[in-house]
């Protein structure tokens, strides 16, 4: 894998913005330089929240065969990322999002870096506990909180739950994966009490009631990945299943924005999820930086980061993103166009200019 540029390369050439910019630490800026949230209070008033979720699965160094250490740098490097952009003016809109939006950045959830690379049940809980806090408290302040991290359950299944306790009705869910991550437990703690990589988006369905199957809109998988039981049960129950395969001989990106309707009709609220190995070979990279995780026929970064804007126009009571390629700038820069135009859907939506 190539060298990730350093922070000050990073720099290089924006002397606009080299010092004129919250800090979080030395090496991360605020994400799109907003406020920086360091207690509950600072959360007053926020129409979304920004945290960081910095979590890698399972015991060793690597995950999906490329060092955690650059799974776990995504939190860090989407923020410098972000601080190149000169902030929330999106010219495909004419449009400022902070003219709507109040953005906070209340830093990364302080996950010891044990639970990245000791698998026991105690620490994965423990790191779920104090993603599920940061989200609860952006929440309670009626903001929507973005989590970027890179594992389940921190990047999922800690987003999802709170956002069901929260809202008062039923909840859809719009996913975006490689996988349908609905396998009826954890492949790697064998754990009842873990929501991981392979079975997060089952139990939440278990756990909290007030998602129904009918109400997912699930984009992306595609290929010879999943059992036939359970993609079939999903099917079955009403889930609104676009693979890749259908996106391009049939729907378009427009069928897919189209389809999104499924996840609002009758509920009350709606939680996003966007599992970036989605991208696949087809990101603006190349794949292998996802290790074993890259599958062909994948999205395209426009399409991703299309159905966050479309989503952000709907309206979303949270939004996620996990396993973020790793070691390339321009993945990165990825996350940041999804949220920064997932934003700009929001004040689309509060200034009633969506024309959805």
């Amino acid at each position: 894998m190539p060298q990730y540029p350093s922070w000050q390369d990073t720099l290089a050439g924006k002397t606009w913005r080299t010092t004129h910019f919250p800090r979080i630490k030395a090496d991360m800026p605020t994400f799109l330089g907003v406020p920086y949230a360091i207690r509950d209070e600072d959360l007053a008033g926020a129409d979304a929240v920004i945290i960081g979720a910095p979590f890698a699965a399972g015991w060793g160094t690597k995950y999906s065969g490329v060092d955690k250490a650059e799974w776990l740098a995504a939190t860090v490097r989407v923020r410098q990322q972000s601080i190149r952009y000169r902030g929330g003016y999106v010219q495909d809109f004419d449009l400022d999002i902070f003219e709507h939006l109040k953005v906070v950045d209340y830093g990364d959830v302080d996950i010891p870096i044990e639970a990245s690379y000791e698998g026991t049940v105690e620490r994965i809980l423990e790191a779920q506990e104090g993603v599920e806090r940061k989200v609860k408290a952006a929440l309670a302040a009626g903001a929507v909180p973005i989590v970027i991290g890179q594992n389940s359950p921190c990047a999922s299944y800690a987003i999802g739950r709170p956002v069901a306790e929260h809202v008062k009705g039923p909840v859809g869910m719009i996913s975006l994966d490689t996988h349908w991550d609905c396998w009826p437990y954890d492949w790697a703690t064998m754990n009842d009490y873990v929501a991981g990589s392979t079975n997060w988006k089952d139990k939440l369905f278990r756990d909290c009631p007030s998602y129904a199957i009918r109400n997912l809109v699930e984009i992306g998988e595609r290929g010879m990945l999943e059992n036939p039981d359970i993609v079939r049960h999903y099917l079955r129950n009403g889930a609104c299943f676009m693979p890749m395969w259908k996106i391009r001989t049939e729907l378009g990106i427009q069928g897919v924005v189209d389809n999104l309707r499924h996840a609002y009709d009758g509920t009350a609220g709606v939680y996003a999820h966007f599992d970036m190995d989605v991208l696949g070979g087809a990101g603006p990279t190349e794949g292998d930086v996802l290790g074993e995780l890259a599958e062909p026929i994948g999205m395209t970064d426009y399409e991703a980061i299309r159905i966050a804007h479309e989503v952000g126009k709907r309206g979303c009571d949270g939004l996620s993103f996990l396993c973020i390629p790793p070691g390339s700038a321009i993945m990165y820069r990825v996350i940041v166009y999804a949220v920064t135009y997932f934003l700009a859907g929001l004040a689309m939506r509060k200034a009633g200019q969506t024309g959805t």
